[in-house]
């Protein structure tokens, strides 16, 4: 790598969108940047589970003849990304990350994919994740853990890890992710970057052979970026109806890029330290009290208040494990009539906690999956409580600074926090929650620890609200700016 390549791959993405339609720069020159950055980065922190650099460099060459053409060029002309490894791209081999899943091939992008694809973005690769994505840590036991730039060694976060960690790191200007329960927020915090969740529906999502397979607000599609308008472009690029997604939104008008470029507005904020009754760290709990502060001193009135989801955070945690598992299992028996047995001839190849949420989804009734409906009613009707009389709602993203990684490709988080005990797996994920209702929520950097580890800080905004959480993440941007501190950027 030179300074050159360093300084082509920290760019933001929108100065690179506008620098290559300006002919300023060419997508040869940054898609060679980044491949080689790759090359010299990927083996430290794992971010890619596959670099596609004959693919981007074709690409890239017929990016550059668009260029010299003169013709209309999408908004994300020429920039490089990467796409999270759940999710397909055609002709390219998505893995899940699992042992049990090798030659899956798809013919088709996914929707979100095609959108950035048809905008002019060129993918560098697939990046890495839990397998099937069914926790908060990015490590499997195909491909081993993702480490967070910081801190090579403590753990990206998950399941976007791989997405998070290359745009952090300088290895894709954007990155896709898939937000279940926290997937794009929390490896922001790990990462140090921006994870936006925008609104359910708002970024379809299109499933096959069930259309419906997400019935309720659950699992969201977003942006990884290293500045808020970047993800604010990315989710633009990706979001509006699709008439194969029965649950997408219609366009409303929401205006992503503007609400980032726009004068600050009067917003009301409501500063709920542990978003309910969640345990935090203290280290945590420090530092995203002074980022409060700090949005105080610069003139953002924010009130600190009690959030009552009507249920303890263990019940909550233990609603999203039978939640996901449940959907896990029904797409297990998709599998199975394609050929691929996840819970016969490949058990073994399976993380043991992801095998035993398939086989505990059996355990659970149509009628008690019902009433559950209850619990995250009681989690709606909290933040309307709050929404009442606020504009949104800022709380540390999770509740632990990031793990270490461990040796066996079975990463997971703390079983407890000050003494308090909490499910490794999603518990000390400040961010599910959120999942339950669909609200729009976005993670920024909030400081770091002593040791130098992130920690986030999570916006979240009124249903369909998505304009306010990024006015919002763009002025606390301002204010308490964080681009400066990304390793790539010292050599």
């Amino acid at each position: 790598m030179t300074s050159a390549d360093n300084e082509l791959c920290f760019l933001p993405a929108t100065e690179l969108a506008e620098r290559i339609r300006r002919r300023d720069i060419s997508p040869v020159e940054v898609t060679e940047a980044y491949l080689r950055r790759i090359e010299a980065r990927n083996p430290l922190v794992n971010a890619y589970t596959l670099v596609l650099g004959d693919e981007a460099m074709d690409a890239a060459r017929a990016a550059e003849k668009a260029v010299m053409a003169g013709i209309p060029l999408g908004p994300l002309h020429g920039v490089p990304v990467g796409i999270k490894d759940l999710d397909d791209v055609a002709g390219v081999p998505t893995s899940m990350a699992s042992l049990a899943v090798k030659n899956r091939v798809p013919r088709t992008s996914a929707a979100a994919i095609e959108r950035l694809l048809d905008a002019g973005a060129i993918v560098l690769g697939k990046t890495n994740t839990p397998e099937f994505g069914h926790k908060g840590i990015t490590d499997n036991l195909r491909f081993g853990p993702t480490s967070t730039p910081f801190a090579i060694g403590y753990n990206s976060g998950g399941s976007s890890g791989g997405s998070a960690a290359a745009v952090a790191d300088g290895m894709a200007a954007l990155a896709q992710g898939t937000d279940g329960g926290g997937s794009v927020r929390i490896p922001a915090s790990f990462s140090g970057c921006v994870g936006f969740k925008p609104s359910f529906g708002r970024i379809p999502s299109v499933t096959r052979p069930d259309g419906f397979l997400w019935a309720h607000p659950l699992v969201h599609i977003g942006p990884l970026a290293r500045t808020v308008a970047d993800a604010a472009l990315m989710a633009k690029v990706m979001a509006g109806p699709h008439s194969r997604d029965p649950l997408s939104l219609p366009d409303d008008g929401t205006d992503y890029v503007g609400a980032v470029q726009a004068p600050p507005r009067k917003l009301r904020v409501a500063y709920s330290p542990r978003l309910g009754n969640f345990p935090v760290d203290s280290q945590v709990e420090r530092i995203v009290a002074e980022a409060v502060d700090t949005m105080r001193g610069h003139g953002i009135e924010v009130d600190e208040v009690e959030l009552d989801f009507k249920a303890d955070h263990k019940d909550l945690a233990a609603l999203w494990v039978r939640t996901i598992a449940i959907h896990y299992a029904a797409i297990a028996v998709h599998w199975k009539r394609d050929g691929i047995d996840l819970m016969g001839e490949h058990a073994n190849a399976l993380t043991p906690q992801f095998l035993g949420m398939l086989k505990d989804a059996y355990k659970v009734s149509a009628v008690d999956h019902a009433l559950d409906d209850l619990l995250r009613t009681g989690v709606l009707d909290g933040l309307e409580d709050v929404f009442a009389t606020h504009d949104l709602i800022v709380a540390p993203t999770l509740a632990i600074p990031p793990v270490k990684n461990a040796t066996d490709g079975n990463t997971i988080g703390p079983t407890s926090i000050n003494r308090e005990a909490v499910d490794p797996l999603i518990g000390w994920c400040m961010t599910y929650p959120i999942n339950y209702t669909g609200h729009p929520a976005i993670s920024v950097p909030a400081g770091f620890t002593p040791l130098g580890l992130p920690v986030g800080l999570q916006i979240i905004g009124k249903r369909h609200a998505d304009e306010s959480v990024l006015a919002m993440a763009a002025r606390f941007e301002r204010i308490q700016p964080w681009f400066g501190r990304y390793p790539g950027l010292a050599g």
